[in-house]
């Protein structure tokens, strides 16, 4: 099944464990053909994963509240590239950006009103993130904090981090040919040898290398040949 060849619905899939709160999002989409169309509701998660009864949904809302938790989000990112819109009654600013970490496109708290939901809907189908500014600066903040934290338990990513765009682009030339000339480097580079020499120059300090021939195995190793 083709969903939505003529009027384009947003294909929505919910998932709930409780059947009061599916069938209520179920009647909420539903009241909104032809613009929303409702392909399927799951209880539970089947080794999990949700089992869609006809075609890949456009949305998919995942009540968090039950036993799966965030999990639930989890489970459905290796499974679907659906848009996931969280749906909770916690105020738990750990749950809910959690939920966002875990990758889900947005969070809607179940006090909310139902013009919410919906418009939640529309928004995360068209690829906006929704959630609200102190949850989206909270986010931003997390994230930045475990990029360092990788980066830190990382070294040689830290030192290739270093790199400006152009020394990147002098190891990548380096790294096609071990055996060219300065001269052919920076030629094909369009560049001088005296700015190719300031630029290996640099690199080798932030690599903690001694000479071309370590800088190119030390691009193949990284994947920087292909910068």
């Amino acid at each position: 099944m083709i969903c939505g060849e003529e009027v384009k619905p947003i294909c929505v899939f919910v998932v709930s464990e409780f059947p009061i709160v599916a069938w209520g999002i179920e009647q909420l989409v539903e009241s909104r053909a032809p613009g929303m169309k409702l392909l399927g509701v799951a209880h539970e998660f089947a080794n999990g994963a949700v089992k869609f009864d006809e075609a890949e949904p456009d949305v998919v809302v995942v009540d968090i509240d039950g036993r799966e938790g965030v999990g639930a989000i989890e489970g459905l990112q290796g499974q679907s590239r659906a848009r996931i819109l969280a749906l909770t009654a916690s105020d738990s600013s750990e749950l809910l950006d959690g939920a966002v970490l875990a990758g889900a496109n947005g969070v809607v708290r179940k006090t909310e009103p139902i013009a919410v939901l919906l418009k939640a809907i529309e928004r995360v189908h068209l690829g906006e993130i929704w959630v609200d500014r102190m949850a989206a600066g909270r986010i931003f903040l997390e994230l930045a904090r475990k990029k360092k934290t990788e980066r830190q338990a990382d070294p040689e990513a830290a030192r290739i981090g270093l790199l400006t765009r152009k020394e990147r682009l002098t190891v990548a030339e380096v790294a096609r040919n071990a055996s060219a000339s300065p001269r052919q480097i920076a030629e094909r580079m369009h560049i001088s040898e005296h700015t190719l020499r300031n630029h290996l120059t640099s690199i080798y300090a932030k690599l903690e290398l001694n000479n071309r021939l370590e800088l190119y195995a030390y691009a193949q190793r990284h994947g920087l040949a292909a910068s």
